[in-house]
């Protein structure tokens, strides 16, 4: 916080570090003019809804601006509407150069949210079981246009699992329906489809081959204390692996009764969780509860980590699966598929040999080949390698580095870049610009996306000095 040099002049609540994203997707990411001041930003971003704090992203040691700024909003939907009206406007009637305006990643994730449109837009609702398509649809629509409605549902008895999905066009309208809807619908925002479906499972994988490495998974970032209390022994006991049923659904038993948040708080440790729902036993204090992940990986994973976890320390948590109907042989078949391409894909990114065997050739015989969705410019030139550095920018790459021929050609689109280069044996890298311009629009258009398969984070790399006094990353 102190880089980021400003500060709520107004007079009203300044947020701390712990509440800056509370509620999400509260704070807009802007790319600027170096020269443009708060006062201007808070004049033109003020309409928009209650500003609790503006940050200029400044140099630590000319403090000069570094042409990106925050604004932290009260509310989501006032966030998101000042990036709907604003994004491509320019601030001034003497800027020539539109600002960049995006909802800002999340500080309290390990890695910062990739917020696309399909998570801004898409939110999950609890609702009766009666409700039909059109019910949900006349519900949500006071809130904005609706570009569809869906209701989860059994697939063997067709029936309504009670929970639904309404898409939006505009993720202000979105939120609008999280902040103003009736609670019992407990709408929060809905993971991206892709995300559920594939991104969860790749980081189950990954856990699982950092586990046989020898690195702690991240949920053990939660302090197990005490011994095992002599109640809840039977858990292991009576732990029948091979004979259980396995689901996407986990059942949650405590003699502690436990929120709705400290139950989400602790199972959203593991990717692809889809919602959390507490159940009061009215003849117990016992704390009961249902957890439902979009795919088994996750569940499998969710089941065998927090069984047995303790929290409140002293208390252990019993975690078991919740029969669905669904065919565990097929499911496992296709997990075990899916881990076997996880290894190999492991293999190949961490030698170069076996790349150039895989793809065939030599960077050097053939150019290569960008996959995305991504509008890049048109190639230019690099600049000369003893150009005066301006700009580092730090990426980081899941589930694997792209090849440094394609990270050259991507990068060098934006004009000036000196250098891009891998780190040996982890999933991030470098690029390093002659220009901040040049290096403020790659983080802008190349942050959060997905490029040949492989999701990329960019941002402002510390400088050389700052980096040497810090201790030695972990991925």
């Amino acid at each position: 916080m102190d880089e980021a040099g400003s500060s709520a002049s107004g007079g009203g609540f300044r947020p701390g570090v712990d509440s800056l994203d509370e509620p999400p997707n509260s704070r807009i990411f802007l790319v600027i003019s170096k020269y443009t001041p708060e006062s201007v930003l808070r004049e033109r971003f003020s309409p928009f809804g209650e500003i609790q704090d503006i940050w200029v992203v400044r140099d630590k040691h000319t403090k000069e601006s570094k042409g990106i700024a925050f604004v932290k909003f009260a509310r989501s939907s006032q966030a998101c509407r000042a990036m709907e009206e604003m994004h491509g406007q320019c601030l001034g009637p003497n800027d020539s150069k539109p600002i960049k305006v995006f909802i800002a990643q999340s500080r309290s994730s390990g890695s910062h949210r990739d917020v696309e449109d399909e998570e801004l837009t898409r939110i999950f609702v609890m609702i009766p079981k009666s409700y039909t398509e059109e019910d949900l649809r006349e519900k949500f629509k006071v809130y904005g246009d609706i570009e569809y409605c869906s209701i989860i549902k059994n697939k063997v008895t067709g029936e309504s699992k009670g929970l639904g999905y309404v898409r939006y066009l505009k993720p202000s309208q979105a939120a609008q329906a999280i902040e103003n809807c009736d609670r019992s619908f407990r709408a929060i925002l809905a993971e991206p489809k892709n995300k559920a479906s594939e991104s969860s499972e790749q980081d189950y994988y990954s856990n699982m081959r950092q586990e046989a490495l020898g690195h702690e998974p991240r949920v053990n970032m939660f302090p197990f204390v005490g011994e095992q209390p002599s109640e809840f022994t039977s858990f292991d006991k009576n732990d029948n692996r091979g004979q259980e049923a396995i689901s996407k659904r986990l059942s949650v038993v405590s003699r502690v009764p436990f929120t709705e948040e400290q139950l989400f708080s602790i199972f959203d440790i593991v990717p692809g969780l889809e919602y959390c729902e507490v159940q009061r036993d009215p003849y117990s204090n016992y704390g009961h509860g249902v957890v439902q992940y979009f795919n088994v990986a996750s569940a499998i994973y969710a089941k065998y980590k927090l069984h047995g976890f303790q929290y409140p320390p002293g208390n252990r948590i019993g975690v078991s699966f919740i029969d669905d109907g669904s065919n565990a042989t097929d499911l496992l078949r296709k997990m075990a598929t899916q881990m076997v391409a996880a290894q190999l894909a492991s293999m190949v990114w961490n030698n170069p040999s076996q790349q150039q065997f895989l793809f065939g050739g030599s960077s050097g015989t053939q150019l290569p080949q960008i996959q995305t969705d991504v509008v890049l410019p048109s190639c230019k030139k690099k600049a000369p390698p003893e150009t005066p550095v301006k700009e580092r920018l730090f990426i980081v790459f899941n589930p694997h580095p792209l090849p440094l021929d394609v990270l050259e050609d991507i990068f060098c689109r934006f004009g000036n870049l000196i250098e891009v280069y891998l780190v040996s044996g982890k999933n991030v890298g470098y690029a390093k610009y002659a220009d901040r311009i040049s290096a403020n629009d790659a983080i802008a258009t190349l942050h959060g996306k997905i490029l040949n398969g492989v999701r990329l984070k960019v941002m402002l790399a510390d400088s050389p000095r700052e980096e040497s006094n810090k201790r030695q990353r972990t991925y």
